[in-house]
């Protein structure tokens, strides 16, 4: 593809790493960008029935897309058990799970217009319709996981479980900057995500000691992927993008006077991408961007700051913040971050079985989708006592 063709906010080419992955493996979005790529994947993935059930009330994130370094820790790539992070954080709306009003405070008005009263049962079944179902499925999954933790004597959850399971996914969209922007494409804040994390964490706690990975598949899987643990000589850098030569020798004018880089940034700068992040673009190597960008990042030390640099996409002026020289990996290194790996990859292929096999065994009522003369399904509550798992 041409990269005329490419939107002037995204001009890095899909070819950028980071510390831990090869150059190949990484989907560089936002600044500079050249593509798009859908950077989340479904996790339930199972049969029909019951798997059916599950994947809808697991609304994650179809597609974050803008993100500034989305990157696949290798061919065999665990972004799909990392994507489970998000499970539950893409609800619609959290509706009252709880049978419909009794009939005299169904009735009751939650407003009034021009004198006509809009009632609770009509609000209620509004939000039932604006996304009810699938927040109920989503609830009584969370609440199967929560269960099933407690009977596993999983230990609660703690601040730093959410922590280790943010860095993970820093590392997984590339950085902290990546990953906020993927966030914020489907309406999201970390802080949000941190609320939607402790049934990650429980459901990761379940399966994992169920797991056992050996030495040599450790070794394999290490020989097999080694370039991707392999990285070049990279820099990070902040930019501002303008329109204009004069528009770019203003801001050089005024960072001469003792102006703040990320504050001019924020204010002046086109690319949307970077300016919310004082122009900050994380780290990437040199055939990662424009040639022209490129090549004067490259030229700078840390702490210095370009004239005026022009690319297809207009002006830039560009600031290294840090630089990474080229490393090959050892076997040494890498075999923890390996074996976590490959422990990620298998609890996200099981997942999907222990869910639907879980919520079979589960007795369950649902008044939203049970046969309305279900007599029960009005008596017993979303989700009872799951029996134990084997």
């Amino acid at each position: 593809m041409d990269k005329k063709d490419y939107n002037e906010n995204e001009h890095l080419e899909n070819n950028g790493t980071t510390e831990e992955h090869n150059a190949s493996d990484n989907e560089i979005e936002g600044p500079l960008v050249e593509e798009t790529s859908p950077v989340v994947e479904e996790v339930i993935t199972s049969e029909p029935s019951v798997a059916a059930e599950i994947e809808e009330s697991v609304p994650v994130m179809s597609k974050v897309g803008a993100a500034p370094a989305v990157v696949e820790s290798s061919p065999k790539s665990n972004k799909g058990w990392m994507v489970a992070s998000l499970i539950l954080a893409a609800a619609l709306i959290v509706v009252l799970i709880k049978p419909p009003f009794q009939k005299a405070d169904g009735e009751a008005a939650v407003a009034t217009v021009n004198g006509t009263n809009i009632t609770k049962d009509q609000l209620y079944a509004k939000l039932v319709e604006a996304g009810g179902e699938n927040t109920l499925k989503s609830m009584i999954t969370t609440t199967i996981v929560e269960q099933e933790a407690k009977k596993a004597n999983v230990p609660a959850v703690t601040d730093a479980d959410i922590n280790t399971e943010i860095e993970d996914l820093k590392t997984q969209f590339g950085g902290e900057a990546a990953l906020n922007s993927a966030l914020s494409q489907s309406g999201m804040t970390i802080d949000d995500l941190k609320k939607q994390m402790p049934i990650q964490v429980q459901l990761r706690k379940i399966l994992e000691p169920q797991i056992k990975i050996t030495d040599d598949e450790v070794k394999k899987y290490y020989e097999d992927n080694k370039a991707t643990y392999d990285t070049v000589e990279q820099v990070r850098a902040s930019h501002i993008l303008v329109e204009t030569q004069a528009e770019a020798d203003a801001i050089l004018k005024q960072l001469k006077d003792g102006a703040d880089f990320a504050a001019l940034a924020q204010e002046k700068s086109t690319d949307t991408g970077s300016k919310d992040n004082g122009g900050d673009l994380d780290f990437f190597n040199r055939e990662a961007m424009d040639p022209s960008f490129g090549d004067a990042a490259f030229k700078l030390k840390v702490g210095e700051t370009s004239g005026a640099v022009k690319s297809e996409y207009g002006f830039h002026i560009i600031k290294v913040t840090d630089r990474k020289e080229a490393h090959t990996s050892t076997f040494e290194e890498k075999k923890e971050e390996v074996r976590k790996t490959l422990i990620t990859q298998k609890v996200s292929e099981m997942s999907a079985t222990w869910l639907e096999e879980t919520t079979t065994k589960a007795k369950i009522t649902n008044t939203l989708t049970d046969p309305k003369d279900d007599a029960a399904a009005t008596e017993a509550p979303a989700a009872t006592e799951a029996p134990a798992t084997e």
